[in-house]
């Protein structure tokens, strides 16, 4: 793959970013590209391969910034706006960022940053010709994205992503999709996702219209008035954002609409059974930050038909199922999820060991756990072990975990999610103070505040005399949830 690249030629006259029924044309956000490479670099000596972070909410100048960096071959790292500046200033170090580019709006996120930051001003056009007036090249080796992505220790994996991995997921999706000339793409997950960045990518590779939504935060009725009122063929959206938009909706959603890409996390029954009687073409995914975004889909009829499917591998990826003792597993009998193609990550940045772990015999090990039925449909049963998924949020018990057990009064803690309608899953958690110490929820509140973004914060919390624990010193994960929901059943 080291010798492959792909030339990036877009019709200069096609609409590259939609604004309601006009738009900036490929022309148009060339020369944005081209100006913010040099404003960039007025600032800054950067050098391909350097790794520069994007902390950002806006979308435009976030997708500018993001262009212009892959046209000076420099690596993007781009950064949650939801972190606290702790979690942004160590995620900041462990990516050996050069430069972080901000924008006013998240100025305060940079406060605990020990790298030089720059904010992107406005830009301001001009005629003058730049080296780097030129689409270029996407040249499959080179590295394009550092991603950050929760791991089961509570300590964030760099997942590092290549230009061959952003390529062949645009393929795979394309073929997959059946990507229309004509199609536009409304994007409103955010940019620091995969998901979300992943819809900037295969709009540039395939030469199609995005619509930028709000996106921090969402705005339902916004983006149900876009729904209805603009030509939008294309919608990536969690669970949590479709149940939203449909309790809200008020209008018919255009005809031209004809996929709605449901990923993140399992949606209800109950969910897929209302999109089927509103006639609504959903398509169910499943794909991580390791793979570029999705690895497989099931398209509406699919969806419908197998409730709970995820469908199979898209043309440039291949799936596994294998037992416990490493061989395949037979047909809907569980195992761990092992993919393979050309959108798996290099590996995750600074960190050996957990690239080891991940990429064995030329397979990504995912951790997830699913099946294959007798069709060669993907099932996903669990989100890796422990995992919560919050809003489309990926939350590791471990991580809350860790920082609960940082507090001077907390002996113990056990973070996992329980259901909930609106927002799939939330945190909480079973806390052993101290000697039997009384702890406040309000004063524990406010020591997460202080060191975890929002939405990993547990809503509920049960305080215990001890947690359960193994004759080994396990935490007993499951009896631990039993307590909890004793304790809740007891309170109401």
């Amino acid at each position: 793959m080291s010798d492959f690249q792909r030339p990036l030629n877009p019709d200069p006259n096609k609409v590259f970013f939609a604004v309601e029924h006009s738009g900036w044309t490929f022309a148009d956000v060339n020369r944005y590209v081209a100006l913010t490479c040099e404003t960039i670099l007025s600032h800054a000596a950067l050098e391909p391969e350097d790794r520069v972070a994007i902390l950002m909410r806006r979308p435009v100048p976030f997708a500018l910034t993001m262009l212009a960096l892959m046209r000076m071959r420099v690596v993007s790292v781009p950064l949650n706006t939801r972190l606290t500046a702790g979690e942004l200033a160590w995620q900041v170090k462990n990516a050996d960022c050069r430069l972080v580019i901000w924008e006013s709006e998240t100025q305060a996120l940079t406060s605990a940053i020990d790298a030089r930051v720059f904010e992107l001003p406005t830009i301001t056009v001009h005629d003058r010709r730049t080296r780097f007036d030129d689409w270029g090249t996407m040249r499959f080796n080179d590295d394009f994205a550092i991603i950050h992505t929760s791991g089961t220790t509570g300590k964030p994996k760099a997942a590092t992503l290549t230009a061959g991995n952003i390529w062949h997921s645009a393929l795979g999706a394309a073929l997959m999709l059946a990507t229309q000339p004509n199609e536009r793409w409304l994007c409103v997950l955010p940019l620091y996702h995969v998901g979300g960045l992943s819809i900037i990518l295969r709009s540039l590779i395939h030469h199609t219209a995005i619509e930028f939504g709000p996106t921090a935060p969402f705005n339902v009725q916004e983006t149900n008035r876009v729904l209805s009122a603009n030509p939008i063929t294309l919608v990536s959206l969690v669970p949590t954002m479709l149940q939203r938009l449909l309790d809200a909706k008020t209008r018919t959603w255009n005809p031209q609409l004809r996929l709605i890409l449901l990923g993140g996390e399992a949606p209800s029954t109950e969910l897929l059974t209302r999109c089927q009687a509103e006639n609504l073409p959903v398509a169910t995914c499943y794909g991580l930050t390791e793979t570029a975004s999705q690895v497989a889909t099931a398209l509406p009829d699919l969806v419908y038909q197998k409730p709970g499917t995820v469908g199979k591998a898209k043309m440039t990826a291949q799936l596994r199922i294998i037992d416990e003792q490493g061989s395949d597993a037979a047909p809907k009998v569980p195992g761990e999820v092992l993919v393979r193609g050309g959108s798996v990550m290099r590996g995750y940045y600074n960190d050996p060991a957990a690239t080891a772990q991940a990429l064995r015999d030329d397979w990504l090990h995912t951790g997830d756990i699913g099946y294959l039925d007798e069709d060669g449909d993907l099932f996903i049963l669990q989100r890796r072990e422990d995992l919560i998924v919050s809003g489309g949020e990926n939350i590791y018990p471990a991580e809350v975990e860790r920082v609960l057990r940082s507090h001077p009064l907390v002996a113990e803690a056990v973070v996992f999610g329980r259901p909930d309608a609106q927002w799939g899953q939330r945190v909480v958690a079973l806390v052993q103070s101290v000697g039997g110490a009384s702890i406040s929820h309000d004063s524990i509140g406010r020591f997460l505040r202080e060191r975890l973004a929002g939405y990993k914060i547990p809503r509920k919390i049960v305080f215990v005399d001890s947690v359960p624990l193994t004759a080994s010193g396990k935490i007993q994960r499951r009896e631990a949830r039993r307590i909890f929901d004793d304790a809740i059943s007891r309170r109401t």
